[in-house]
């Protein structure tokens, strides 16, 4: 089920006035678009998107004035429904009485701001959008490893918080550990964040609950970032064959978003946290067009077939 949040969170946010209709500062926004409705106010609402905050600018309040007083109150009537959050009124522009009168006899909530329309339209979309994006937490840890989101993943105990702590001794970044935060905020893009409580946090068996930015300092963390792989750690099992070329990409799931997965199995004396970083620069290299496994593999081709036709000739 999608967020919701209430109008009185994007009065607080953009430090907003509330003209009229204070009652309606409970009505929440569950959509990120907004609508300036101009052809509304020409008297057009077939398909008006009731759905969305509105935004009332310059140029709609100028056409409003062309309009009688009759179609004034009939518009604004309109334009004043159950289902639409709120209006917003742009510029610091003097709000219509039609509109004052109407919201205030419905408590429907008639907001103003400052800040010019274009302004206002973009910095609203973006707040809605990261609040209103598709999320979930996942068990693992968040890592930013040479600048690639690297998600860790594997059951209790596999040893990801160890990992992750070596990966901070050699200078790379915690995002989240044990809980991570991961909201869609565009096509194919997700973005993880540490839930509040355990922000900066880590946790290490034997030793306990430590601050990563007080002891490593404010260099060692990072409040958000871009996943891009995930790591999944798993217990070795002798019987199963891994990947030793790294020809086929595994992917999996989150959201509606696929990503690379590279599993990694765990047994003693492996460096966990070294492999990791390969990882990741091996994941930057695929980006820049350079496949090691891939040319190793045609390379091999291409000796066999020299080989075979050596062997014709004698």
């Amino acid at each position: 089920m999608p967020k919701k949040i209430k109008v009185s969170d994007l009065v607080q946010r953009f430090s907003m006035e509330v003209v009229c209709g204070e009652a309606g500062l409970k009505r929440v926004i569950t959509v990120s678009d907004l609508y300036r409705p101009g052809l509304e106010l020409a008297g057009y609402f077939n398909y008006h998107p009731r759905e969305r905050v509105q935004i009332l600018g310059r140029t709609e309040l100028a056409f409003f004035e062309t309009l009688t007083i009759e179609e004034r109150k009939e518009r604004m009537g309109l334009l004043c429904s159950e289902e639409t959050p709120c209006i917003c009124v742009t510029r610091g522009l003097t709000v219509p009485e039609e509109l004052i009168e109407i919201a205030t006899e419905r408590g429907f909530t008639v907001l103003r701001s400052n800040h010019p329309t274009t302004t206002l339209s973009g910095n609203i979309t973006d707040f809605l959008e990261g609040r209103l994006a598709p999320s979930t937490t996942i068990h693992g840890v968040l890592v930013d490893v040479y600048g690639i989101g690297m998600l860790i993943s594997g059951t209790s105990g596999i040893g990801k918080s160890e990992t992750a702590l070596e990966l901070v001794k050699r200078g790379h970044r915690l995002i989240a550990d044990d809980a991570v935060e991961i909201r869609q905020t565009a096509e194919n893009i997700l973005i993880g964040n540490a839930p509040d409580l355990i922000k900066h946090l880590l946790e290490i068996r034997g030793v306990g609950i430590i601050n990563v930015m007080t002891l490593f300092g404010a260099g060692a963390i990072r409040t958000n970032m871009k996943i891009n792989v995930v790591v999944k750690l798993e217990t070795w099992q002798q019987d199963k064959q891994y990947d030793r070329l790294g020809l086929d990409e595994e992917l999996t799931r989150i959201i509606d978003t696929d990503l690379p997965l590279v599993t990694i199995p765990v047994r003693p004396g492996r460096n966990l946290a070294v492999i990791i970083e390969v990882a990741a620069m091996n994941y930057r290299l695929k980006r820049m067009g350079y496949n090691a496994a891939l040319q190793f593999t045609n390379r091999l081709t291409e000796t066999l077939n020299n080989e075979d036709v050596y062997e014709n000739e004698t």
